[in-house]
């Protein structure tokens, strides 16, 4: 089974640099899309073989996810019935024969840390519902995270230490979720891999490779088992993001 999770940055921008062709080459049975900036009826697209689920934000041109599935869920939620949370898109939740799958667009701290008191309380109200899941089934959580969790998930570790994405509250709230019952899927088969999923724009920073991991599958523990590999999709243009994947038995 092969999941995908990516931040589109757009979709409709991203349609117009190689989506389909990239949605089609890794035919994945879920692809979970982060930051899609639409509303419903501004693009019409679809797969064949796939069905498709989407969480609009309220405000036009801001975040978004959606989902598509070649497997038929038996539940579709979007949100995480928390009415301070759920105007933005960020969340949704399918509902599998033995696990459910998340894709989550974590809020971003933004410049300056004005939003990072808001990020904290969004971190503990979405792993408690993370946590209220894996009490049902295993747990598949995918997407823009917004977080580098070690110095090794990004290039330059000491001059961002206090900025959004790599501050010590940021990093401590993922060592929490990983110390609670859940497993980073890419770090545990490839400890010492220096690989990248965001760049910036600007200062030709993907040629560079002045990068950062902010994109994650994390698996409730029980499913490691079912591991077979996980790829950070560098190859991939489109977005300043690259699609991350897990392949699971």
């Amino acid at each position: 089974m092969k999941l995908i999770s990516w931040n589109v940055n757009g979709l409709r921008a991203c349609v117009g640099k190689g989506f389909k062709e990239s949605f089609e080459a890794l035919d994945a049975d879920f692809f979970c899309l982060q930051e899609t900036k639409m509303q419903a009826g501004q693009l019409d697209i679809s797969f064949p073989g796939y069905e498709s689920y989407w969480n609009y934000a309220d405000k036009k041109g801001y975040s978004g996810t959606a989902i598509f599935t070649k497997h038929k869920p038996l539940n579709v939620a979007y949100g995480i019935n928390i009415d301070e949370h759920d105007h933005e898109g960020r969340v949704i939740t399918l509902e599998m024969d033995d696990f459910y799958l998340v894709t989550v667009y974590t809020p971003n701290s933004q410049d300056g840390l004005r939003r990072l008191d808001y990020r904290m309380k969004w971190e503990d109200d979405f792993q408690a519902y993370l946590h209220q899941l894996d009490e049902k089934k295993p747990v598949i959580v995918c997407g823009d995270m917004n977080v580098a969790h070690e110095e090794i998930d990004l290039k330059n570790p000491k001059t961002n230490h206090k900025n959004a994405g790599f501050t010590d509250e940021e990093r401590q709230k993922m060592t929490q979720l990983l110390g609670n019952g859940f497993t980073d899927t890419f770090r545990t088969l490839y400890p010492g891999q220096v690989t990248y999923s965001w760049w910036s724009y600007r200062f030709h920073a993907r040629e560079k490779n002045t990068g950062w991991r902010i994109d994650y599958f994390l698996i409730s523990n029980r499913l490691k088992e079912r591991l077979e590999d996980a790829k950070i999709h560098t190859e991939i243009m489109g977005s300043d993001h690259c699609p991350v994947e897990v392949d699971l038995k």
